[in-house]
């Protein structure tokens, strides 16, 4: 029987603007186990950086807010805590590897002041302990000197290495759930396959559950249990990662996976999904994807689909309505 680690039930994440409320996370549903990796996929503006900030406590209150929904760590609605009891949890039960390294570290603390922060907050460790401690993460996450680097700053570091900080900053209390918000977006593409790697085997090695965001199918090939596919600040498709490559249903999914560079069609052009992701504020009356549709119909247009519960997939598409039942509201679009 595997453990669930997070569990999130029909999460509604709004932000007030002068023109009104916007709904960024629209009433998304899905679970990630122990030890498993779940890919949060889809173009920018769908809402998977605004998914992990709600699930880590760090939305920019009062302007954005969780306006309905749970999200249960371990069974504990961490939406009901204060930010006090919510400090004690990041880092230590829940951590997070942002997407820039160098806006995310902070330019005038040393590696090892940044490091030592949450083994200050979490653990009884003496001065000492600490510093050794922090230079046996480093070298974890492959960073030669340790020793020196450990007192060195940001700027005097590349990319790569920022990176491999971040990341042993985020599993220094080896947290039961990591949240890897595009972690590899900023580097190059040896450097991108070394970090991949490396996150892999820490993520192997202590059973750590991740939710994984990103807009490269590359990587939710290279890393992903499950996938979930998000468009307009809901949950399209949902389905394990060789079901989504050889079979995805939903239109949008067709086009993500259409528009991947072939190896054998070198000469053949680029696909693309024509026009962009609408603002949430200016979402149309049917479905959400309906505008950029090659499938479009008649209905498509005037309702909004729910979520189809299919053989072995989720899908929220108008096509599929005869296919299977309709996924009730309480259930998980990725448990197992």
């Amino acid at each position: 029987m595997t453990n669930t680690v997070l569990k999130v039930e029909n999460l509604k994440t709004y932000f007030k603007t002068p023109s009104g409320v916007v709904k960024a996370v629209n009433g998304i549903d899905f679970e990630v186990n122990e030890g498993e990796t779940v890919g949060l996929v889809g173009e920018s503006g769908c809402g998977k950086s605004v998914t992990s900030l709600s699930i880590m406590g760090l939305l920019p209150e009062p302007i954005g807010y969780i306006e309905d929904g749970r999200i249960l760590l371990e069974n504990k609605d961490i939406t009901k805590l204060s930010e006090k009891e919510m400090r004690k949890l990041r880092g230590n039960d829940i951590a997070m590897i942002f997407q820039e390294p160098m806006t995310s570290l902070n330019p005038v603390f040393t590696i090892g002041q940044q490091l030592s922060e949450p083994l200050l907050q979490h653990t009884s460790l003496k001065k000492k302990e600490i510093r050794n401690k922090i230079i046996e993460m480093l070298k974890l996450v492959g960073i030669p000197r340790a020793e020196q680097i450990i007192d060195e700053y940001p700027h005097q570091l590349s990319g790569g290495m920022r990176q491999r900080v971040m990341i042993s900053l985020a599993i220094v209390c080896q947290p039961k759930l990591l949240i890897a918000d595009e972690p590899t977006t900023a580097l190059d593409v040896t450097i991108q396959a070394q970090i991949l790697e490396l996150m892999k085997d820490i993520t192997k090695k202590n059973q750590m559950s991740t939710v994984l965001i990103t807009h490269d199918l590359g990587v939710v090939a290279e890393m992903c249990d499950r996938v979930i596919v998000m468009y307009a600040g809901q949950i399209v498709e949902s389905t394990d990662v060789r079901t989504l490559f050889n079979n995805p249903k939903h239109p949008y999914s067709q086009g993500l996976l259409d528009s991947l560079p072939n190896a054998n069609d070198r000469k053949k052009e680029l696909r693309s999904i024509k026009g962009s992701v609408p603002r949430p504020d200016e979402l149309p009356m049917g479905c959400t994807f309906a505008p950029r549709c090659p499938k479009v119909f008649k209905k498509c247009l005037e309702e909004r689909p729910p979520l189809f519960q299919l053989e072995n997939q989720f899908c929220r598409c108008w096509l599929y309505q005869d296919e299977e039942v309709v996924a009730s509201g309480s259930q998980s679009v990725v448990g197992s």
